[in-house]
Formats: C-alpha cells, sequence, structure tokens
C-alpha cells in the first residue's frame, strides 16, 4: 500500500488554488452585475446573439376566465370568441396567439396526467378549435402560468408569405 506515484515537478498546488478562487470570485461578480441588468435589454440582446426575431407587437387581448378546476370545457365566457377573432383576423397583416394558463391552485391540473402545463395546453387548444376555421395558419397556440384562464392576443405581424 505504499506505491504512491512519484510527485512531478509543476505548479505548486497553492497556485493551482488561487487560480480556481480567482474564478470562483468571478463569477461571483458575474453574479452580482446580472442582478443589475434590464431584463428587457437582456432579451434584446439574447434574441440579437441568436439572431432570432422579434415577437410581434400585440394590439389588442380577449380574456376568457370561468374554466372550471381540472377542465378545459369552454365556459360561458367564451360565446363571444370567433366574432371576435373574425373580426380581427379581417385583416390580413394581423395574427393571433391563443395561450392558455392553469390556476395557481395546486388542484387545477390535468386529471389524467397531474400536469397543470397540460391542462392549460387543453384550454388553449379547446379555444383555438373556435378560432383556428378561420383562417389556421395565422393562429398559434401557447401556455403561460398564470390564472385559470386563455388569453387570445392580436399582434401586428405584417405581411407574410408563409405562415
Amino acid at each position: 500500500m505504499t506505491d504512491f506515484p512519484e510527485r512531478i515537478p509543476g505548479r505548486p498546488l497553492w497556485l493551482v488554488t488561487l487560480a480556481d478562487l480567482a474564478l470562483l470570485l468571478l463569477g461571483f461578480f458575474v453574479l452580482l452585475q446580472a442582478g443589475k441588468v434590464d431584463p428587457a435589454r437582456l432579451a434584446h440582446g439574447v434574441r440579437a446573439g441568436f439572431d432570432a426575431e422579434a415577437p410581434p407587437l400585440p394590439v389588442a387581448a380577449m380574456r376568457i376566465d370561468g374554466f372550471a378546476p381540472r377542465s378545459a370545457a369552454l365556459p360561458g365566457a367564451a360565446h363571444g370568441v370567433r366574432e371576435w377573432a373574425r373580426a380581427a383576423l379581417a385583416d390580413p397583416r394581423v395574427s393571433i396567439t391563443v395561450t392558455g394558463g392553469a390556476g395557481a391552485a395546486a388542484t387545477d391540473v390535468d386529471p389524467a396526467t397531474g400536469s397543470p402545463a397540460l391542462l392549460a395546453a387543453d384550454r388553449a387548444r379547446a379555444v383555438a378549435a373556435q378560432v383556428a376555421p378561420l383562417d389556421p395558419a395565422r393562429v398559434s397556440v401557447a401556455t403561460a402560468t398564470g390564472p385559470a384562464a386563455v388569453t387570445l392576443t392580436l399582434a401586428f405581424t405584417g405581411e407574410r408569405t408563409h405562415p
């Protein structure tokens, strides 16, 4: 048990440890500065770094509340959504994003999987099914954290030759 490898001359151990501490200190200062950054400017910088497009400019919104817990069935408040979307999609330069949410309560989840994100997606798809037949290429579905509601956002996307 005395078969230790021979010590190879090189940098002293204290120097390596000092370099590690310097990197940790640098990381600490980076974290301090990251807390001071404006989130909008940070998002813009990341978008520019990855050559991504900015999100479309929202111009109007409609919110549908009244979803029962653990359910994606359309509430009575959704009765005017198709007419609103028909009027909104009359302009070919706009698109609609249907964003679903599940409630903050731990019980507002998909009954089969227990997932709030899946319930939010089901709610958004239920509303999108009312809107998409008007022009499916200009309707998109998204999920977000938030109340048990679905928000339809009308955004100016300009003249597009492809969806």
